[in-house]
């Protein structure tokens, strides 16, 4: 299965040691710390394997993949003092338009552990259709402290519906449970 997303992101999953190390501690337990915000990326989510972790230009990052071919990062970074999660996707989201993405869907919707779900930005794109699937990029924002953490996800609807949304649903819960409750 081609992967025309990953060729975007592949120049960004490489990274210095010296920066993964200042903004990542490795845990016995193979999760990773995110120093900084206290954020734990878990050596797995479901069937999400972390392939790598790091710091870009856009902030730190845990990469995810499962056999089946779906794709999801993590990013932290820190949350500007007006946070507008539309500007602050704004690169991604003209990345993944310049790559013939569509938008197809934008919502705010709560996630996470009842009685402690944070607000998060939701803005949904196709990129290309196969057979009975199409292939989408869903990227997520949401603020927690002095933290914005955000979610891409690569993956194939209507077969990975299920999968993409336990791992954003995944995702907000650890950040919460480590992060604290949204303020």
């Amino acid at each position: 299965m081609m992967r025309p997303l990953a060729l975007l992101f592949a120049p960004a999953l490489f990274f210095s040691a010296a920066s993964a190390e200042e903004a990542f501690t490795l845990r016995e337990d193979g999760a990773v710390l995110h120093g900084g915000s206290g954020f734990v990326c878990p050596a797995k989510i479901g069937m999400f394997e972390r392939d790598a972790f790091g710091s870009r230009e856009e902030g730190d990052y845990c990469a995810y993949s499962a056999l089946t071919g779906l794709y999801g990062t993590i990013i932290v970074k820190h949350r500007p003092a007006l946070y507008d999660p539309p500007a602050l996707l704004a690169p991604e989201f003209r990345k993944v338009e310049s790559m013939g993405g569509r938008a197809v869907a934008e919502t705010v919707q709560p996630v996470g552990p009842d009685g402690a779900a944070v607000p998060v930005f939701l803005r949904t794109y196709d990129m290309a259709k196969l057979d009975m699937l199409t292939y989408r990029t869903q990227l997520a924002s949401a603020a927690l402290g002095g933290w914005a953490v955000e979610a891409v996800v690569e993956y194939a609807y209507p077969r990975d519906k299920e999968d993409q949304t336990a791992f954003v649903t995944a995702v907000y819960g650890e950040a919460i449970r480590d992060m604290g409750a949204p303020n």
